[in-house]
């Protein structure tokens, strides 16, 4: 006698249901120096601040962008030890120039991480915000003819 697969209910034969990017969380050591750095090197500004008793989360955007994807640093008031790990990719962010983003970056306190080059059709950069995140600067390069 042969086992068969059971039929497919009506259920799992829907489209999955919709969904967008919204936010990344950084929980982050110093709060006010990170905010700092977000809004010095990428121009983020805090749209929303969630102050509860035991954590504070800032919702970083674009200015005059209310929604869409959003920069959230969480901050633990407990003082309890954060780390960066190693589970995770890079934060990647487009910028219009590169090698710009990468000197600006650097210059409000980001580490180099690795310079700008090009790669394929993109121009790319790697620069660690001040608590060691991987921040990931990419460009389009426009194909010359």
């Amino acid at each position: 006698m042969s086992e068969t697969a059971p039929a497919p209910s009506a259920a799992t034969k829907t489209a999955p249901p919709s969904a967008r990017f919204g936010f990344v969380k950084f929980v982050v050591r110093d709060l006010e120096a990170m905010r700092g750095f977000y809004e010095r090197a990428f121009g983020l500004a805090v749209s929303q601040t969630i102050d509860l008793p035991d954590l504070t989360e800032l919702v970083m955007r674009r200015p005059g962008e209310e929604t869409g994807f959003s920069l959230i640093l969480y901050w633990n008031k407990d003082g309890r030890e954060t780390a960066v790990g190693t589970a995770h990719g890079p934060l990647g962010l487009f910028v219009r120039d590169v090698d710009a983003a990468f000197a600006h970056a650097v210059n409000q306190g980001a580490a180099p991480h690795r310079e700008p080059w090009d790669s394929g059709d993109m121009r790319v950069a790697f620069v660690l915000d001040p608590e060691g995140r991987v921040l990931e600067l990419i460009s389009m390069i426009r194909p010359t003819k």
